[in-house]
Protein backbone atom coordinates (compact mmCIF):
# COMPACT_ATOMS: atom_id res chain seq x y z
CA UNK A 1 0.00 0.00 0.00
CA UNK A 2 1.36 3.46 -0.92
CA UNK A 3 2.10 6.01 2.08
CA UNK A 4 -0.69 8.47 0.68
CA UNK A 5 -2.70 5.49 0.83
CA UNK A 6 -1.67 4.35 4.20
CA UNK A 7 -2.47 7.61 5.58
CA UNK A 8 -5.98 7.70 4.30
CA UNK A 9 -6.98 4.90 5.68
CA UNK A 10 -5.97 5.49 9.28
CA UNK A 11 -7.78 8.80 8.98
CA UNK A 12 -11.15 7.26 7.79
CA UNK A 13 -10.44 4.78 10.53
CA UNK A 14 -10.28 7.04 13.06
CA UNK A 15 -13.43 8.33 12.33
CA UNK A 16 -12.35 11.17 12.74
CA UNK A 17 -14.38 13.95 10.36
CA UNK A 18 -11.19 15.31 7.69
CA UNK A 19 -10.62 16.65 4.35
CA UNK A 20 -7.73 15.76 2.06
CA UNK A 21 -6.17 19.05 0.00
CA UNK A 22 -3.92 18.27 -2.45
CA UNK A 23 -1.75 21.24 -4.17
CA UNK A 24 1.39 21.48 -6.19
CA UNK A 25 5.27 21.45 -4.65
CA UNK A 26 5.62 23.92 -1.93
CA UNK A 27 9.03 25.93 -0.42
CA UNK A 28 7.80 27.37 2.31
CA UNK A 29 5.63 27.33 5.58
CA UNK A 30 4.20 30.23 3.72
CA UNK A 31 3.35 28.47 0.53
CA UNK A 32 2.31 25.61 2.66
CA UNK A 33 -0.17 27.52 4.24
CA UNK A 34 -1.57 29.11 1.36
CA UNK A 35 -1.27 26.68 -0.82
CA UNK A 36 -3.36 24.37 2.13
CA UNK A 37 -6.15 27.80 2.68
CA UNK A 38 -5.21 28.07 6.71
CA UNK A 39 -2.83 30.44 8.17
CA UNK A 40 0.86 29.31 8.83
CA UNK A 41 0.42 28.62 12.46
CA UNK A 42 -2.33 25.51 11.63
CA UNK A 43 -0.30 23.78 9.22
CA UNK A 44 0.67 21.42 12.08
CA UNK A 45 4.39 19.55 11.73
CA UNK A 46 4.61 15.93 12.99
CA UNK A 47 8.24 15.73 13.99
CA UNK A 48 10.01 12.48 14.45
CA UNK A 49 12.23 12.14 18.27
CA UNK A 50 14.17 9.67 18.61
CA UNK A 51 13.93 8.46 22.59
CA UNK A 52 16.29 5.80 22.87
CA UNK A 53 16.91 2.72 20.60
CA UNK A 54 14.20 1.99 18.73
CA UNK A 55 12.15 4.37 20.75
CA UNK A 56 10.41 7.26 18.83
CA UNK A 57 7.27 9.54 19.82
CA UNK A 58 5.78 11.91 17.15
CA UNK A 59 5.36 15.51 18.87
CA UNK A 60 2.72 17.62 16.72
CA UNK A 61 4.02 21.36 16.24
CA UNK A 62 2.37 24.40 14.60
CA UNK A 63 4.36 25.47 11.86
CA UNK A 64 5.44 28.66 13.14
CA UNK A 65 7.22 27.34 16.22
CA UNK A 66 9.70 24.52 16.99
CA UNK A 67 10.18 22.35 19.41
CA UNK A 68 11.52 23.22 22.93
CA UNK A 69 13.94 20.72 24.03
CA UNK A 70 14.55 21.56 27.43
CA UNK A 71 10.66 21.68 27.85
CA UNK A 72 10.20 18.26 26.02
CA UNK A 73 12.94 16.40 28.17
CA UNK A 74 11.06 17.89 31.23
CA UNK A 75 7.79 16.55 30.31
CA UNK A 76 9.50 13.00 29.04
CA UNK A 77 11.33 12.98 32.06
CA UNK A 78 14.72 12.01 30.19
CA UNK A 79 18.14 13.75 29.52
CA UNK A 80 18.78 12.98 26.17
CA UNK A 81 16.37 13.66 23.03
CA UNK A 82 17.73 13.42 19.10
CA UNK A 83 16.06 13.97 15.74
CA UNK A 84 16.81 10.77 13.53
CA UNK A 85 18.06 11.58 9.75
CA UNK A 86 15.95 12.02 7.05
CA UNK A 87 16.29 7.85 6.16
CA UNK A 88 15.84 6.55 9.77
CA UNK A 89 12.58 8.66 10.02
CA UNK A 90 11.16 7.37 6.43
CA UNK A 91 12.39 3.87 8.15
CA UNK A 92 10.59 3.73 11.25
CA UNK A 93 7.38 5.54 10.34
CA UNK A 94 6.86 4.86 6.55
CA UNK A 95 6.86 8.40 5.34
CA UNK A 96 9.27 10.50 3.53
CA UNK A 97 10.11 13.89 5.70
CA UNK A 98 7.64 16.74 4.71
CA UNK A 99 5.09 14.08 4.49
CA UNK A 100 5.08 12.34 7.83
CA UNK A 101 1.83 11.97 9.95
CA UNK A 102 1.03 9.38 12.87
CA UNK A 103 -1.97 8.37 10.76
CA UNK A 104 -0.63 4.98 9.33
CA UNK A 105 2.60 5.22 10.59
CA UNK A 106 4.67 1.96 10.80
CA UNK A 107 4.32 2.14 14.00
CA UNK A 108 1.77 3.22 16.79
CA UNK A 109 4.42 5.78 18.60
CA UNK A 110 2.90 7.57 21.01
CA UNK A 111 2.16 11.31 20.13
CA UNK A 112 2.51 14.53 22.20
CA UNK A 113 0.49 17.68 20.97
CA UNK A 114 1.87 21.50 21.76
CA UNK A 115 -0.76 22.97 23.40
CA UNK A 116 -1.24 25.74 20.27
CA UNK A 117 -2.40 22.87 18.30
CA UNK A 118 -6.00 24.18 18.04
CA UNK A 119 -8.73 24.89 15.85
CA UNK A 120 -8.51 23.65 12.78
CA UNK A 121 -5.55 22.66 11.72
CA UNK A 122 -3.55 21.11 8.04
CA UNK A 123 -1.43 17.52 8.83
CA UNK A 124 0.23 15.72 6.86
CA UNK A 125 -0.83 13.03 4.99
CA UNK A 126 1.63 10.69 3.52
CA UNK A 127 2.47 12.02 0.55
CA UNK A 128 4.26 15.56 -1.12
CA UNK A 129 1.48 17.88 -1.83
CA UNK A 130 -1.13 16.25 0.21
CA UNK A 131 -2.54 17.22 3.63
CA UNK A 132 -5.35 16.53 6.06
CA UNK A 133 -7.46 19.52 7.21
CA UNK A 134 -9.33 18.45 10.66
CA UNK A 135 -9.90 19.80 13.80
CA UNK A 136 -7.05 19.64 16.21
CA UNK A 137 -8.96 18.02 19.00
CA UNK A 138 -10.67 15.36 17.30
CA UNK A 139 -7.09 14.76 15.85
CA UNK A 140 -5.58 14.70 19.63
CA UNK A 141 -8.15 12.58 20.65
CA UNK A 142 -7.92 9.89 18.13
CA UNK A 143 -3.91 9.75 18.53
CA UNK A 144 -4.81 9.93 22.80
CA UNK A 145 -2.29 12.28 22.52
CA UNK A 146 -1.09 14.52 25.57
CA UNK A 147 -1.04 18.48 25.09
CA UNK A 148 1.56 19.99 26.46
CA UNK A 149 3.60 23.44 25.94
CA UNK A 150 6.82 21.50 24.12
CA UNK A 151 7.42 24.80 21.52
CA UNK A 152 9.48 28.09 21.18
CA UNK A 153 9.04 30.69 18.25
CA UNK A 154 10.61 29.66 15.25
CA UNK A 155 13.82 31.12 14.83
CA UNK A 156 13.08 33.90 12.10
CA UNK A 157 15.49 32.64 9.15
CA UNK A 158 13.69 29.46 9.88
CA UNK A 159 11.11 28.44 7.39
Amino acid sequence: MMSEERARAALELSGIDHTIVRHGPVSSLVEAASARGVAPNQVVKTLVVRRGEDDYLFILVPGDRQISWPKLRALLGVSRLSMPNAETARDVTGYERGTITPFGALHAWPVVADVRVRGTISIGAGAHGVSASADAGDVVRALSAPVADVTARQAPDAG
